[in-house]
C-alpha cells in the first residue's frame, strides 16, 4: 500500500513537471469582445423616417478569436491568430468565419513577420490615434460615411499578405505587403502599406501611407490606384487626453475619369473625472475634392460619449451624434448604413465584455 501510494505520487509529479514544460513552451488563448447596445437614428430610411435597433458594435467591433506561440528558443517564437467578427444582434458571422484575422508566423528580438490575412500595418498605427477607437457607429477615422459616392478611407486589412512590424526604443515601425495574386499582372490588385509611429511620456506621434491597385483597364492600360496618406499625434496630461489626426485620399481611375480626392480631419478629447469614468468628445471633417459646383457635401460630426467601467472587463456606455451636409447632399453618422437626408442625428446606449 505504502509502495503504490509513493509510485502514484512520483507519476504525479512527473505529469505535472511535464505540463509546467509544455506550458511554458507554448500559450494558447482564447479571447473576445461582446459589443451591443440599442441605436435611434434619424432620415434612416428611404422614407426619411427614423429607425430604433438593436445594433452590434458600439463602440468596438464584436469578434472571438484563438491566438497562441509557441517558444523555439533563442528569444524565437512561432505565432498565429485566427479572429472572427460577431453581429451581435443576430448571433451571425460578420463576413467570413476569420475575415479579421487568419495568419501565422514568427515573432524575435527582430520583430514580427506573419503570413495570409491580418490587419495592415497603417491600421495598426492610425487606431491608436482615433478618440473614438475606430468603432462602427460614430466614427470616420478608417472611412467615411457609407452614404456618399466614395468613403475616402484607408484599408483596414489585406488578404495574401506578408507583415513585418518591429520597434526601436519608443518608436514601431511596420510594412505590409497584399500580392494581387492576378494572372495578368503582378501588379494588379497588389496592396502596399507602411506605417511609423513614436510614443513617449503621453506623446504620440505618427505617419502612415498606403497604395492599393486595382486590375488593368484594357482601354486604357492604365489601373485604378488609390494612395492615402496620415499624419496624427496625441497628447495626455493627467486626466486628459487630445487627439489631432488627418488623412489625404486620391483614387487615380485606370478609366478616362477624374481622379477622386478628400481630406478628412479629425480631433478630440477624453477626460476622466473618476477612474472609471471616461467623457470623450470629436468632430471629424471631410474636405471632398474634385466634384462638380455645388454638389460636394463637405460633410462635419459631431460626436460625445459617457462610458462606464464597472470592472476591467465590463463597460456601459452611452453615445449621442449630430452629422451634417453642405449643398443638400445626403449623409449619415455610420461607416456601415446610409443616412437619407442631409443631417442625421443618433444615439446609443450599449454594455461592452471582454473575456
Amino acid at each position: 500500500m505504502k509502495r503504490t501510494t509513493i509510485a502514484t505520487g512520483a507519476l504525479a509529479a512527473v505529469a505535472c513537471l511535464a505540463a509546467a514544460g509544455v506550458h511554458a513552451q507554448s500559450a494558447v488563448t482564447l479571447y473576445g469582445l461582446l459589443d451591443t447596445g440599442i441605436d435611434y437614428a434619424s432620415n434612416a430610411a428611404a422614407n426619411g423616417h427614423a429607425v430604433t435597433r438593436v445594433s452590434s458594435g458600439g463602440m468596438n467591433t464584436s469578434r472571438w478569436g484563438i491566438k497562441g506561440s509557441e517558444d523555439l528558443g533563442d528569444g524565437l517564437k512561432a505565432v498565429y491568430q485566427l479572429e472572427g467578427g460577431i453581429l451581435m444582434d443576430t448571433g451571425g458571422i460578420d463576413g467570413q468565419l476569420f475575415r479579421r484575422q487568419a495568419n501565422v508566423g514568427l515573432d524575435g528580438r527582430y520583430g514580427r513577420l506573419v503570413l495570409g490575412r491580418s490587419f495592415t500595418s497603417v491600421y495598426d498605427t492610425v487606431i491608436r490615434f482615433d478618440p473614438m477607437g475606430f468603432a462602427p457607429f460614430y466614427s470616420w477615422a478608417t472611412t467615411g460615411n457609407a452614404t456618399g459616392p466614395s468613403k475616402y478611407g484607408m484599408t483596414t486589412g489585406f488578404d495574401n499578405l506578408v507583415k513585418y512590424s518591429g520597434s526601436t526604443g519608443d518608436f514601431k515601425y511596420g510594412l505590409s505587403y497584399g500580392m494581387g495574386e492576378q494572372a495578368s499582372n503582378g501588379g494588379d490588385s497588389a496592396k502596399y502599406a507602411a506605417a511609423v509611429s513614436y510614443e513617449s511620456d503621453g506623446l504620440g506621434l505618427m505617419a502612415t501611407w498606403e497604395r492599393v491597385n486595382g486590375n488593368t483597364v484594357a482601354l486604357t492600360g492604365r489601373r485604378d490606384a488609390a494612395r492615402v496618406a496620415h499624419l496624427g499625434a496625441y497628447y495626455a496630461a493627467g486626466d486628459l487626453k487630445f487627439w489631432a489626426a488627418g488623412r489625404n485620399y486620391r483614387l487615380e481611375p485606370g478609366a478616362i475619369a477624374a481622379d477622386v480626392k478628400a481630406n478628412t480631419y479629425w480631433t478630440g478629447v477624453a477626460y476622466k473625472p473618476v477612474p472609471n469614468v471616461t467623457l470623450t468628445g470629436a468632430v471629424y471633417y471631410m474636405d471632398v475634392k474634385n466634384t462638380a459646383a455645388g454638389k460636394d457635401a463637405d460633410p462635419l460630426m459631431f460626436v460625445a460619449r459617457y462610458r462606464h467601467a464597472l470592472s476591467k472587463r465590463t463597460d456601459l456606455y452611452a453615445t449621442v451624434a449630430y452629422a451634417k451636409a453642405k449643398h443638400d447632399q445626403l449623409v449619415g453618422l455610420s461607416r456601415d448604413d446610409p443616412g437619407f437626408g442631409d443631417t442625421q442625428r443618433g444615439a446609443m446606449v450599449g454594455i461592452q465584455h471582454r473575456f
